[in-house]
């Protein structure tokens, strides 16, 4: 009997996807032993109501790219982008039930952070999340994953992600082009150039 395929979610505005990012999809790969894994670059997250985010077609186009530095991974990589074609806030709960249809008899894995873990409680339908899939939470300097009150108080299955110390967040690369300053250390080259010839972001021109 052949075994489930393995399959992660790993979603976020990626406003813009950076090397982290890339990290934390290599160590969902390598950690999880996953078939395929899907990225799913938000619409409208909930969490960021109010947020200016950058045009999703640009948010779509900069995580191809940044994925593209990856080179060929047999299909590995997968951007699944209905949550930027649907209208109003987005929810992970409603793409997870059409995922879980769309690919029965799968074993899913949804890929946190350890702030998106210590908040998982206020995530819509939450408990039904937890009954879908298996949590795996990014952790930094070994330190196990710390669930929330609520969330601790229900089994769950959870399991942590050891991440290499990097120091990069999408505010701190926006900040740098609003300065002018250098990106590509942050983001790759592919990711750099696309922001450098086609703006997603008002301020200077990015230098590279």
């Amino acid at each position: 009997m052949s075994q489930p395929r393995r399959i992660g979610l790993l979603g976020g505005s990626f406003d813009p996807p950076h090397l982290a990012h890339r990290a934390l999809g290599r160590a969902a790969r390598d950690q999880l032993a996953l078939d395929e894994l899907r990225w799913l670059p938000a619409g409208a997250p909930w969490q960021k109501a109010g947020q200016v985010l950058a045009a999703p077609a640009h948010r779509a186009a900069m995580l191809a790219a940044l994925l593209a530095e990856d080179g060929a991974d047999d299909g590995f990589n997968r951007i699944d982008a209905r949550e930027l074609q649907r209208d109003g806030p987005t929810y992970t709960i409603d793409t997870v039930r059409a995922l879980q249809a769309e690919t029965p008899g799968a074993e899913w894995f949804l890929i946190l952070g350890q702030d998106q873990y210590a908040r998982f409680d206020t995530w819509r339908d939450w408990p039904e999340l937890l009954q879908r899939l298996t949590l795996a939470v990014a952790a930094r300097n070994g330190q196990a994953p710390q669930a929330p009150a609520a969330l601790a108080a229900v089994p769950h299955r959870c399991t942590r992600l050891d991440l290499p110390p990097l120091a990069i967040s999408a505010s701190v690369v926006r900040a740098r082009l609003a300065a002018g300053l250098a990106v590509a250390d942050l983001v790759g080259a592919s990711v750099a150039g696309y922001i450098d010839q086609q703006r997603p972001y008002p301020g200077p021109t990015n230098q590279g």
